[in-house]
């Protein structure tokens, strides 16, 4: 599945550092723009509109960079959060060349039923969630799709190498590494039932009870 193109709309920036403080108050984003040849620039979006999209498709989005009247492909590469609200405070954007791929991470879905976790009562482990790929601008993918279904046994592994990629894409992440698998059901032990105490007490207090009395 390919990225829809998205729009953003940018304005100038001339401030930096804590001036931009009042401007975030108004609901301004502060972004800076560089790649394909370009000078980093600075500028500011809509924080809100910001963080749809960026919420929405990650940061394996293509989007449209609209300002001064042209249109500019680039990529969410970088969102810088704030800890106690999850909110973007700082986003770069990466220019692209749509003739030149370009090396993105994208998410992984996985779909179908492991027949090891149904038949065999196997427990579903995702050791990756991602895999990085070097893919042409316009056939760079929102996610990749994971197959479950060749999980057949304990024994079966899906790897990096076995996801299928759009066709100007080449897998950057090695091929033979894990993306899941499916491990054997451990055994739970039966832990002994803990000695009744109080039967015990009772049982020693009738035995002193019967003993003669020392005269």
């Amino acid at each position: 599945m390919t990225n829809s193109k998205l729009t953003i709309e940018m304005e100038g920036r001339e401030v930096t550092g804590r001036a931009v403080a009042p401007h975030r108050a108004e609901g301004k984003l502060p972004v800076v723009v560089y790649g394909a040849g370009a000078a980093p620039g600075n500028y500011f979006v809509d924080a809100r509109s910001f963080e749809k999209i960026w919420k929405e498709a990650g940061e394996s989005t293509m989007v449209s960079l609209s300002y001064d009247g042209k249109q500019k492909d680039a990529l969410i590469h970088d969102v810088q959060v704030d800890p106690l609200k999850q909110t973007a405070i700082h986003a770069d954007f990466y220019l692209v060349d749509e003739n030149k791929p370009v090396e993105v991470a994208v998410p992984l879905e996985f779909e179908g039923v492991s027949p090891a976790v149904k038949n065999l009562g196997g427990v579903l482990v995702k050791v990756m969630h991602e895999v990085e790929i070097s893919v042409l601008p316009k056939e760079l993918p929102q996610h990749l799709v994971v197959d479950l279904t060749k999980l057949e046994d304990f024994e079966s592994r899906v790897t990096a190498g076995d996801i299928e990629l759009p066709n100007s894409a080449s897998l950057v992440t090695d091929a033979g590494d894990v993306v899941v698998l499916a491990e054997e059901p451990k055994e739970e032990v039966e832990e002994e039932a803990p000695a009744d105490i109080t039967a015990v007490e009772v049982e020693k207090k009738g035995k002193e009870e019967e003993a003669p009395a020392a005269e």
